[in-house]
């Protein structure tokens, strides 16, 4: 869209909304419309209602095959990894700090330090709950060290038939892996997860390498039961151990950079023989689905998911001050805040927290790596030697929509006045 257009749409919005204001102003009082949305209230957890597995699920998506059992839930850890502390199962805060904001609808959230590995805070970290899309973070570190990110792979008819969110993956379209990650990571793409698995020798075998590594990094509340995230027997996870997954997945460059990269140009695909009339499919723009990267400042990015079984869930970190911390959401809602917001507002509480604050802590990811010295990851600062695909300066983003929308509202004066002087000349 061009600033032009942009500034217009702009002006036009926030002309809206002042007409609304003053519209709802004069309303009269007898035609509001009353209140009769149930209270929110924060889910409570003191009894450990998921110590074991996830909630109940809601629809058919964990009936297991014809043939085939149900798994039975992953056992306990004991003591709990991380502190016997992070066995609490309501929140857990540091002594002495304050109370965390009323606002949250997760029901399960954790606080952690990337670069210490502290946890900072959490409400029933080891609790088990579905992860929905943010068990990409697992498949994206199995296949970042796997694959051959300049291999071209060829576009599946079962790649553009996969369930839920697809970024757009045609039959015969060139794709390199490098795309691949950008469209999983980004855009949440399941086409991408089922190319993505195909090469790690199929969803089954996929499955087992994510499961693998999640063993292997401790993160024992965590089953996989698909690539992609969709729900199926036995899928879990914990606040704690997406907060392990994020952190390990932020030890590789390419993953760091691609949740902080905004928009990539994707590639078509060409058109099918088989229907009649189809034309080939032009490339088109894909964006980043986390809004935390685009709202809240010092945002490194983040993974989204939802699902009707897992509800609302996310991870994501900021940096502030020479601090970067991750936070997780599980079974959240969009309301009273949207997951971002939630999150923001957690992230907020965090850094906020003394340096030190700390209830628990994540295993070293490094400890047992043959290269101990690797340091996790940042976000690469854009610049000089950066492609088009580098990731956009997200301050310099927010500047701009200011100014277009500061724009805008002159423009709405410049035409009211303009009206005004025209009305007094007749």
């Amino acid at each position: 869209m061009k600033i032009r257009e942009f500034r217009h749409r702009a002006a036009l919005c926030v002309g809206a909304v002042l007409a609304g204001a003053a519209i709802g102003a004069t309303a009269a009082p007898s035609l509001a419309v009353p209140n009769t949305t149930t209270p929110f209230t924060t889910p409570n957890t003191d009894s450990c209602p998921q110590k074991t597995q996830p909630p109940a699920p809601i629809d058919l998506s964990e009936v297991p095959a014809p043939g085939q059992t149900a798994p039975a839930p992953l056992p306990i850890s004991t003591p709990p990894v991380g502190g016997d502390r992070l066995g609490e199962c309501g929140v857990v805060l540091p002594p002495n700090a304050p109370p965390v904001p009323q606002d949250i609808s997760a029901t399960a959230w954790l606080l952690s330090d990337l670069d210490t590995g502290e946890v900072l805070a959490a409400k029933d970290p080891h609790g088990r709950y579905r992860p929905a899309s943010t068990i990409k973070v697992l498949l994206a570190t199995v296949a970042l060290r796997t694959l051959d990110l300049n291999k071209v792979v060829i576009g599946t008819q079962e790649d553009a038939d996969s369930d839920g969110t697809r970024v757009g993956i045609g039959p015969g379209g060139h794709y390199t892996n490098r795309q691949l990650m950008q469209a999983l990571i980004m855009a949440s793409g399941n086409d991408a997860a089922h190319a993505i698995a195909a090469q790690l020798g199929g969803d089954a075998a996929a499955v087992a390498k994510m499961n693998a590594l999640a063993k292997s990094l401790r993160a024992l509340d965590t089953r996989a039961a698909s690539p992609s995230g969709l729900d199926g027997p036995g899928m879990s996870t914990s606040a704690y151990d997406l907060a392990l997954l994020f952190r390990e997945a932020m030890t590789i460059p390419l993953f760091a950079e691609l949740i902080h990269t905004e928009q990539v140009d994707f590639p078509g695909y060409p058109a099918n023989p088989a229907i009649p009339g189809d034309t080939d499919h032009p490339g088109f723009p894909i964006g980043n689905d986390n809004h935390l990267l685009y709202d809240y400042d010092g945002a490194l990015g983040g993974k989204t998911g939802f699902t009707d079984d897992a509800r609302q869930t996310f991870v994501a970190a900021a940096q502030r001050d020479g601090r970067r911390l991750a936070v997780t959401l599980l079974k959240g809602d969009v309301r009273p805040l949207r997951p971002w917001e939630q999150a923001a507002r957690l992230l907020d509480y965090g850094f906020a927290l003394p340096r030190g604050s700390a209830i628990g802590d994540l295993p070293d990811v490094t400890a047992d790596a043959p290269q101990t010295e690797v340091a996790l990851a940042a976000p690469p600062v854009r610049g000089a030697g950066h492609s088009a695909a580098a990731p956009l300066d997200v301050d310099q983003h927010a500047g701009t929509r200011t100014v277009l929308i500061v724009g805008g509202i002159i423009a709405i004066l410049a035409l009211l006045v303009g009206a005004r002087r025209a009305n007094r000349r007749r």
